[in-house]
């Protein structure tokens, strides 16, 4: 399977679900987005790490790790979002020390923290990007300028303490036929509403497996 990278196009905060994130994953040499919903905590540890200057006065959990790391010489070469199963996503870090290569499970956010603070490479499968990546617009020349008026749409997390991966249900969405989520993915993603329409290319997911 073909591996296709991934930069990070923003955190946005979900409308829906109070503490809760959709961090924006953008395929590198294509349009396609990758919503994950993501906890407030993992939220604000890949914003500090976006955002160069901030520089929080104690390490969070995943500066300490990078600390640690790097006391022992153990370097993250990549981060691989290998899996989705039923809207979670589950990735691997792949570490190197003494030129001895050991792969290690992770949330999918914690190892985007890390993954920025290695300044490694994000990547996933292109099977996975079939299934879960949604485009921002059905023609996407038309909003171009609008896209890039609303690329800035990182947000800084104000609530902690969600510890794991939010998973959204998408049971509300069973109900409506195939054309009817299509066009309310394409309404959600013109809204830049990324938690729903993650929630709705899973139910459309389901109904075409």
């Amino acid at each position: 399977m073909s591996l296709v990278k991934l930069n990070i196009k923003g955190i946005s905060y979900s409308q829906t679900q109070n503490g809760a994130y959709a961090l924006i994953l953008n395929e590198v040499d294509g349009e396609r987005k990758l919503p994950i919903v993501i906890g407030a905590f993992e939220a604000q540890s890949i914003a500090i790490a976006l955002e160069k200057e901030i520089k929080p006065p104690r390490p969070l959990t995943h500066d300490l790790f990078k600390n640690f790391a790097d006391r022992f010489d153990i370097v993250v070469k990549q981060v691989i979002i290998h899996k989705l199963v039923d809207g979670v996503f589950y990735s691997s870090i792949i570490c190197e020390r003494d030129k001895i290569e050991e792969i290690i499970d992770a949330r999918t956010s914690d190892a985007i923290a890390l993954a920025l603070r290695f300044n490694a490479p994000i990547f996933t499968y292109k099977n996975i990007l079939d299934k879960a990546g949604i485009y921002l617009s059905i023609n996407p020349s038309e909003n171009e300028k609008q896209n890039e008026d609303n690329d800035d749409i990182l947000s800084t997390p104000e609530t902690f303490g969600i510890e794991e991966d939010v998973v959204v249900p998408s049971d509300n969405y069973s109900g409506f036929s195939l054309k009817e989520l299509y066009d309310k993915l394409e309404q959600a993603v013109q809204n830049e509403d990324y938690e729903k329409a993650a929630k709705i290319r899973d139910e459309i997911s389901k109904k075409e497996s």
